[in-house]
């Protein structure tokens, strides 16, 4: 366990406190100018090159870095340095996470000196992270990104999110136990009755309309219906349902009314959106129509433009993913040239959402290594090839499920076009 033994350092924008861990490696951690928290380890035989590591989503600002990734003890093992942000902003944090790794850049080469390569790593929202980081941050010398059950299609996803919302209440619109406060906001904005509504009040609400709590055996004809008409135009798994729906709700509202976010917008709409080819979904649903500025703030922050330079990427996702959807890797593929990516589904049993083992996800990382050292450019086929070999090698746990042959469908198949 690395232990802090006390020794200060005041650099210029940012405070923080330096130790080196009783293993050898140098340990920093504080808060940086733009006011997210940040932890830096470099190891004592430093190879010279920087892995900067993103988190994925949180309501819950994060005031002290835990997280260095999957890949960490492999990472440091290997001479990497590894850097990464708190964030200075919960929730939907694209809005700052440039500026706020920037703010980390400037703590490492201050305390350290210039990475002499930069692998900029992420997992979920971390992916979208790390697309933006690589497109527009300047970071220094990026060879090389592993984005992993990436939000590639960035704010597109919060199409999803109002749809679920505006889904739920329709077809939930016949139990009256199962109402929910608020609307196209997700919950109402603070202050106003029903902004209150928390985790424990969407359970309830949400099982009292389809049964999800409970044993299907278990559920009324009408908690039924009405599930399986949720799920047919979702396409989510069963699973999901109420982890999707918390993101419709709270995750809506934190990004429309936090006022260094949409600030009040209403940033999503589905004024013409077809969910059933102009049955009773198309004719009852509740429309909404974007607010323009809101929508091209939304729009900025961010959605990936494919605009990764001579930066070599490597994508991992699973097939499953009840969060995430897989299809954010089409739409990555559709942007970033076909020479500078490789994409690798995991094809599980059961859906999860990021659900790799360490076999899968260290193929992936060296991988992308062997690429940018000069190695020609990995399938997934050969990514599958070096996890089989970690198993056999008894250098990671697997099993190794990485599909070469899957397809992955676009994205408007699962988030209908505006």
């Amino acid at each position: 366990m690395q232990r802090l033994i006390g020794m200060m350092a005041v650099v210029v924008g940012f405070v923080g406190a330096v130790a080196t861990a009783s293993y050898g490696d140098t340990v920093m951690e504080g808060t940086t100018a733009g006011g997210a928290a940040f932890k830096i380890v470099v190891p004592t035989a430093w190879n010279g090159d920087l892995v900067i590591w993103n988190h994925g989503y949180s309501l819950t600002p994060i005031q002290q870095v835990t997280d260095l990734g999957p890949l960490s003890a492999v990472q440091l093992a290997e001479g990497y340095a590894i850097a990464a942000s708190g964030y200075q902003q919960s929730g939907w944090a694209l809005f700052q996470t440039k500026k706020d790794l920037q703010n980390l850049m400037k703590v490492f080469k201050a305390n350290f000196h210039k990475p002499k390569r930069i692998f900029i790593n992420g997992e979920s929202l971390g992916g979208i992270v790390t697309d933006q980081a690589v497109e527009t941050a300047h970071l220094g010398n990026v060879v090389g990104a592993y984005p992993m059950c990436g939000v590639h299609g960035g704010s597109i996803n919060w199409n999803a999110a109002l749809d679920l919302r505006l889904l739920y209440d329709l077809i939930c619109s016949n139990t009256p136990a199962a109402a929910i406060p608020g609307g196209p906001t997700g919950l109402p904005a603070p202050g106003y009755p029903g902004y209150t509504f928390g985790f424990g009040d969407l359970g309830t609400a949400v099982n009292a309309c389809m049964g999800v709590l409970v044993p299907a055996a278990s559920r009324t004809a009408q908690q039924s219906a009405n599930l399986s008409q949720f799920l047919s135009i979702t396409q989510l798994p069963e699973s999901f349902v109420l982890t999707d729906m918390g993101f419709a709700l709270f995750g809506l509202s934190n990004l429309i009314f936090d006022k260094a976010k949409l600030n009040g917008g209403q940033g999503v709409g589905n004024a013409k959106v077809n969910y059933d080819n102009g049955g009773s979904v198309d004719q009852n649903i509740a429309r909404v129509t974007p607010k323009s500025s809101a929508a091209k703030k939304l729009a900025k922050n961010y959605v990936a433009s494919g605009k990764v330079g001579k930066t070599k990427v490597v994508s991992l996702h699973t097939d499953k993913d009840g969060l995430v959807i897989v299809e954010n890797e089409n739409f990555y593929a559709s942007v970033v040239p076909p020479a500078r990516l490789t994409t690798a589904i995991v094809k599980e049993d059961t859906a999860t959402h990021c659900g790799f083992n360490l076999a899968e996800t260290q193929a992936g990382w060296e991988a992308l290594r062997a690429w940018v050292a000069g190695g020609p450019q990995p399938t997934a086929q050969d990514i599958q090839t070096t996890c089989q070999s970690l198993v056999d090698n008894a250098q990671a746990t697997g099993p190794c499920r990485i599909d070469p042959s899957f397809v992955i469908p676009p994205l408007t198949n699962r988030i209908r076009p505006r």
